[in-house]
């Protein structure tokens, strides 16, 4: 490194130079001084900008919505389902009868007594007990009986009527007439006296002489 930096200034100048000992030894240690930050220079690595510093995250402040009205649903009511009628039932007679049905030796007893009351089979009303089975007192009167006769056990609160079986019961606008089932009344000659005596007291009818 010291011949090239002498064979370098030698270049410059035409003729020779001679050097004192001790400018010999200045020149070199300068030169050696700048060789020696230039090398400092190209070995210093470069500087790692220092990463800034994350600003914490400001907390956001959310607000939370505001609740939903609650939605009313409409709560349909369920219409009730009057008591089943079999008949015209324009006299407002109805007749309650223990039997799911009626064998046809029992209806034909009843069509007989009915027209001996001055009534037809379809002028008055038929119901039996199951479908009296879970029905209010008031749905009952809602049908707007005038004349009942119950026939046998009925599964019904008309059962709470102080009326005796073969006596005619009157409560508000309503008659009442309480009996044994048809079937039995059919097979009892004793029970179709009893029931037919009471029938005529019932409708206002006139004994026969």
């Amino acid at each position: 490194m010291e011949n090239d930096s002498l064979e370098e200034l030698k270049s410059l100048f035409d003729e020779e130079i001679y050097l004192i000992p001790e400018d010999r030894k200045a020149i070199l240690d300068q030169l050696e001084a700048e060789d020696h930050s230039q090398r400092v220079g190209r070995e210093q690595p470069n500087p790692v900008p220092t990463p800034r510093e994350k600003e914490p995250a400001q907390a956001v402040t959310q607000t939370p919505p505001a609740p939903k009205p609650a939605i009313q649903v409409p709560v349909e009511e369920v219409a009730v389902e009057p008591i089943p009628i079999r008949g015209n039932f324009s006299k407002g007679v109805l007749i309650l009868h223990e039997e799911e049905t009626l064998a046809d030796e029992v209806m034909e007893m009843l069509m007989k007594m009915i027209k001996a009351c001055g009534h037809s089979m379809s002028e008055v009303g038929m119901v039996a007990s199951s479908s009296l089975e879970n029905r209010s007192m008031e749905e009952f009167q809602n049908l707007n009986a005038h004349t009942v006769l119950k026939f046998g056990r009925i599964k019904h609160p008309i059962n709470a009527i102080p009326a005796r079986s073969y006596e005619v019961y009157s409560e508000k606008e309503t008659e009442y007439l309480f009996a044994d089932s048809l079937s039995e009344i059919s097979e009892d000659k004793n029970l179709k006296v009893k029931l037919w005596t009471s029938l005529q007291v019932l409708f206002n009818l006139s004994p026969k002489k």
